[in-house]
């Protein structure tokens, strides 16, 4: 089935395919490192990876560009307010991105291009536009787009422009009201600021510019695909259209993928209402990264997803589920016939999956398809009628969900520790539970001698010393499950 995907361009659910037959050019907007990320950022991040996943699941190759915006506003500001350079402010935040996509198994983009790694590109392209009169100097040597020049503004974001006022300017990166200003490619050198020597003057890029000359750089006048929260919608991926075309006479994107925001607990994300959440905070709080991710790719990218504390204990049920049921899969005895019913099953179970995925991303429905198959599967081992063949089956649907939704392999004590570590680092492991800091303590070599311990204790019917093991490690956030196949232990 071809993958279908909403174009917020034309406002119409179109079919994705590279315009070439080459890989799939697609520019993601990244992070401005002046901060640690938040979930809503997040949010976008995961649902532009389950795009790149469900492409090449179904055999299309991504050419991804992700932008670091290492020059910006904010950037100055708080690098001043430290006392330090842009250059010295800016990569703890990259690495700490990069640590968090890492967490919640978030695959790299073929390509991550740093803004003051291209200023010459930038340079150029400002050039371009001035040299047709779309970008003009000011007194004090800054450069703007001229909006007037480009009919076209507001054909993404739907917004009406007539009657632009020509020259009616606007110099910070990101503004609010739904007005069309002209917006600076490049400021001149402020005291104290850093700047570039260009033959535009002394001064720095814009915060849209950026953008448009690195995905021309690698990706050519047109790209298949441009994604992104809905927040950058207006000014800046309207901005990055008029700048793009008028400097290449092309278009420049052909499909646009924009995430809808999410709420907290029912309200909007924000400091001053005591919601606002960085992975690292939830971490510290003990909600473990696959969750993490599972809620945030659980409600389709383009409606609204509340995120709430329930909602992440129910994704660690509904992932503890999904792993012991693969568990189960691998482990069971064979029947020695194929259940041609449980065949019939899973092959409906995937196709339903692939098809929920193709239709505008939709993993809600892909996911129910696949609990659907648990649901199914557990039956049948309850029944002893999985055959090798049904098992192989399973697996392989199994396989190409994780290939999109990636919470299968178990890696949340490791990601737990790691939250911990930069705590300690930073001095604020008393921001970590009690419950967490508790597990910090037992390594996974200590808790298995515990287990074996006890599995002992039991055989020599020493009930009391079993029973205080089972207690010491509840304490310290210690699972234990005794089954048929034997005893299992996980962290809560």
């Amino acid at each position: 089935m071809t993958i279908r995907l909403f174009n917020t361009l034309t406002g119409k659910i179109e079919d994705l395919a590279p315009i070439d037959g080459k890989p799939f050019r697609m520019y993601a907007c990244g992070p401005t490192v002046y901060d640690y990320g938040h979930i809503g950022n997040f949010r976008t991040f995961l649902q532009v990876d389950v795009l790149r996943r469900v492409l090449r699941l179904k055999g299309i190759e991504p050419q991804h560009v992700m932008n670091i915006t290492d020059v910006d506003d904010k950037i100055i500001r708080n690098a001043a307010l430290r006392g330090v350079s842009i250059s010295e402010y800016t990569p703890r935040f990259e690495s700490a991105f990069f640590e968090d996509l890492d967490a919640l198994s978030v695959e790299r983009p073929e390509i991550v291009a740093r803004a003051t790694e291209h200023i010459p590109a930038m340079v150029s392209m400002i050039e371009k536009l001035a040299a047709e009169d779309y970008a003009y100097k000011t007194e004090d040597g800054s450069w703007y787009f001229r909006i007037a020049k480009f009919p076209e503004y507001g054909k993404l974001s739907k917004k009406d422009f007539t009657g632009i006022t020509d020259g009616a300017r606007v110099d910070v990166d990101e503004y609010d009201k739904d007005s069309a200003r002209d917006f600076a490619l490049w400021k001149s050198a402020k005291p104290g600021e850093h700047r570039w020597e260009t033959a535009l003057g002394a001064g720095r890029p814009g915060w849209h510019i950026e953008c448009s000359a690195m995905a021309n750089e690698y990706l050519g006048d047109t790209i298949d695909l441009h994604a992104g929260g809905e927040d950058l919608m207006f000014p800046h991926h309207e901005n990055e259209i008029a700048q793009s075309e008028s400097a290449t006479h092309h278009c420049f994107a052909r499909h646009w993928f924009h995430v809808r925001f999410l709420l907290v607990e029912g309200r909007k994300m924000s400091k001053s209402e005591g919601n606002f959440y960085t992975l690292r905070d939830l971490l510290l709080k003990g909600y473990k990264a696959s969750a993490i991710r599972m809620l945030l790719i659980s409600v389709p990218y383009r409606q609204q997803l509340n995120f709430t504390f329930d909602g992440l204990i129910a994704e660690t049920g509904a992932i503890e589920r999904l792993r012991t049921f693969r568990e189960r899969v691998r482990t069971a005895k064979p029947a020695n016939e194929t259940n041609t019913a449980l065949t019939d099953e899973t092959a409906r179970c995937e196709k339903n999956f692939l098809d929920s995925l193709c239709s505008d991303l939709n993993t809600a429905t892909a996911r129910g398809a696949i609990f659907d198959l648990v649901r199914a599967g557990n039956a049948a081992l309850d029944a002893g009628t999985v055959g090798a063949e049904n098992a192989e089956q399973i697996l392989g649907v199994l396989k190409q969900f994780d290939a999109v939704f990636a919470v299968l392999e178990d890696r949340d004590a490791e990601w737990t520790r790691f939250a911990l570590d930069w705590a300690e680092r930073e001095g604020r492991l008393d921001e970590a539970s009690p419950e967490v800091l508790a597990q910090r303590s037992l390594s996974d070599e200590q808790i298995q001698a515990l287990v074996d311990e006890r599995t002992r204790a039991k055989k020599t019917r020493n009930f009391a010393r079993a029973d205080q093991i089972r207690n010491e490690l509840a304490e310290k956030g210690i699972l234990i499950e005794d089954s048929k196949d034997g005893v299992r232990w996980k962290r809560k």
